[in-house]
């Protein structure tokens, strides 16, 4: 098994997003998508070289993209070892999914307050990605799109601080979907998120609220729960 990776984690006031375009932005989706789906593991032994040749990068976008995997958790990096995917335990996953009720809960509620037709389109967009994903059966790329809702979401709400928390537990919820082994067309997140956008047009936020902490019940019944019945792409 081989590869892993992410775009640089720029350090400014504005929330860093994946835009593709450039080398580095179109090589984390793809090295993202590929530990998704679980072609890239932790047990997978890779190298900067290595991913290089893969993804046909050069070392130095290598290199950003796994530091900036490093920062959300999902690559270890250590001083003289090989890069390794992380290996999230269940509590750490549970404090995460604690954290995440709190921002999204705060954040949906300001998205409510005066979201823009331009945003609205764009998340509507993002949701038909995240269904043809799903109908495709490309379980990284679904997983992968279902967390970028969640932060577009956020930057809508307009509290930078706040959004930048919530990109620091998306991309490891992630990871923990991916390891769940729940099956791709079994997930039901694209109409979750369908259903929060119409509510958020409305500007109900007791409504919107509701739903978030219902999605989350979801992800939490198949993260933690005894079985693995519900489905899950947050």
């Amino acid at each position: 098994m081989n590869s892993f990776a992410s775009a640089s984690h720029a350090q400014s006031t504005a929330l860093p997003v994946s835009r593709l375009g450039t080398p580095t932005e179109d090589l984390y989706p793809r090295l993202f998508d590929a530990i998704l789906e679980q072609r890239i593991d932790e047990d997978s032994r890779f190298t900067e070289d290595s991913l290089k040749a893969m993804f046909n990068s050069s070392r130095a976008d290598v290199r950003r993209v796994l530091t900036q995997l490093c920062h959300e958790q999902i690559v270890v990096l250590r001083a003289n070892h090989r890069p390794r995917v992380a290996a999230p335990d269940r509590e750490l996953i549970r404090q995460t999914l604690h954290a995440r009720r709190l921002a999204e809960n705060t954040l949906v509620r300001l998205a409510c307050q005066r979201p823009r037709e331009d945003q609205l389109t764009g998340l509507r967009t993002l949701i038909e990605r995240e269904k043809r994903a799903v109908e495709q059966d490309r379980r990284g790329a679904a997983i992968r799109l279902s967390g970028e809702f969640h932060l577009q979401l956020a930057r809508m709400a307009g509290n930078v601080p706040l959004a930048y928390f919530l990109r620091s537990l998306v991309p490891l919820t992630s990871l923990a979907i991916a390891r769940s082994q729940s099956p791709t067309r079994s997930c039901c997140a694209w109409q979750e998120h369908l259903a929060l956008v119409e509510v958020v047009e409305r500007g109900d936020a007791c409504k919107a609220g509701m739903l978030v902490n219902r999605h989350l019940d979801h992800l939490e019944q198949t993260l933690l729960g005894p079985d693995l019945e519900h489905c899950a792409v947050g």
